[in-house]
């Protein structure tokens, strides 16, 4: 789902604009099936599920209804999860799962950073048995910097098997300290997809549609890779966040960033 056919010159599916659909979680849970419609209608292509063991059929007989692809999937496929999140990925059309969380203190030092990259390499593994790959999501935690001065998630990255795409959240990237163009820079291609965000740039004071926050958008898109998922999530905002996840679109495709797969309703 993440590649172009030489044959016709499409472009990559990549080039799709996704939405993290932890976002409209609470709209889901009210009327998935009127959401799912007016994301589409947002002119976004994709989308990006999370929970996928409650009713992957269901969800996807909706995603299709709605005409959304599905980039990824946010799961963890650890242990006895693994069989149940691969069969559900699979309905859902997902070649990659993405394991959205894991807690600081696993990251504290390069012992526990090895550990990580051993328990993701065994799921990665595990997953390539279904044909399916492994992505990690990343929190601000992941960038507190080791002794060597070095973020945590780049000595991930060093110990990871190359499959294993990383999923960067720019927002959490840069509240964590970092340069996130310069972050995407240095891991370059390991970068499968982004999160893209904006708001104040701080933990805990509610996020903005994109394109009205701090963030560096267009310089953070411009430096990651070209095949990389665009994925909009807002974990939480101080407006209406049907309303922000239109106005994301929309300013991203103003600014050239983003390309609509069909025209806002009412545009």
């Amino acid at each position: 789902m993440t590649t172009s056919n030489p044959a016709t010159g499409n472009p990559p599916a990549s080039t799709l604009p996704a939405l993290q659909l932890y976002t409209v979680r609470e709209q889901l849970a009210a009327d998935r099936k009127g959401v799912l419609d007016q994301v589409a209608a947002f002119g976004y292509g994709a989308v990006e599920p999370f929970d996928i063991l409650n009713d992957p059929i269901g969800l996807a007989a909706d995603l299709a209804a709605a005409g959304l692809a599905v980039c990824s999937v946010h799961a963890s496929p650890a242990g006895e999860q693994a069989g149940p999140v691969a069969a559900a990925a699979r309905t859902l059309g997902a070649d990659t799962v993405i394991v959205p969380y894991l807690p600081p203190d696993r990251f504290a030092g390069h012992d526990g950073v090895r550990a990580v990259a051993a328990e993701l390499n065994g799921m990665a593994a595990r997953l390539a048995i279904e044909g399916l790959r492994l992505g990690y999501h990343n929190h601000d935690h992941e960038l507190a910097l080791l002794p060597d001065g070095s973020p945590a998630l780049e000595a991930l990255a060093a110990e990871l098997d190359p499959s294993v795409r990383l999923e960067v959240d720019t927002y959490w990237a840069a509240v964590g300290g970092q340069d996130v163009p310069a972050l995407l820079g240095r891991l370059g291609e390991r970068v499968g997809y982004l999160h893209v965000k904006d708001g104040p740039v701080t933990r805990d004071d509610p996020m903005t549609a994109v394109g009205q926050g701090r963030m560096q958008v267009a310089e953070i898109l411009a430096a990651a890779p070209p095949a990389a998922w665009r994925v909009v999530e807002l974990d939480w905002c101080a407006t209406d966040m049907m309303t922000a996840v239109g106005d994301s679109l929309a300013w991203l495709a103003a600014q050239g960033l983003a390309q609509p797969v069909r025209p806002a309703a009412g545009g």
